[in-house]
């Protein structure tokens, strides 16, 4: 069994256990390296350990601290203020200043992995 060669570096920042996991494992699989966090916070700790990500999907309505606040501060950190984020969420919203785009849950795996490949490159 081959291991696929690594993409890039993705990470998920979303509160839903099982939504995270699956959404970890299908881009694992495509060769993706993932890295999660289960809110803001986590995210904000786990983004400064990891290798520099081509894309942040980011969960809104989360404990500890909101996926609104999380991009704020991403916003203003000097190494990751450009990184893309899109916004994955059940709410109607439309997309945040600083994000590039929403994926509305629920989403088809198609969708998610056009998505990613709009941004990262592989």
């Amino acid at each position: 069994m081959s291991i696929p060669t690594s993409r890039g570096s993705i990470l998920i920042v979303e509160d839903d256990e099982d939504i995270r996991a699956a959404m970890a494992e299908l881009l694992e699989n495509e060769g993706f390296e993932i890295s999660v966090a289960s809110n803001g916070q986590e995210g904000l700790e786990v983004i400064e350990q990891m290798p520099r990500p081509c894309l942040v999907l980011l969960d809104l309505m989360m404990p500890v601290m909101s996926g609104e606040d999380f991009l704020r501060h991403l916003r203003k950190h000097p190494v990751f203020h450009s990184l893309p984020v899109i916004i994955v969420t059940a709410s109607g919203r439309q997309p945040l200043p600083g994000a590039q785009g929403i994926l509305k849950k629920p989403f088809e795996i198609g969708e998610l992995f056009a998505t990613v490949a709009a941004h990262c490159d592989g």
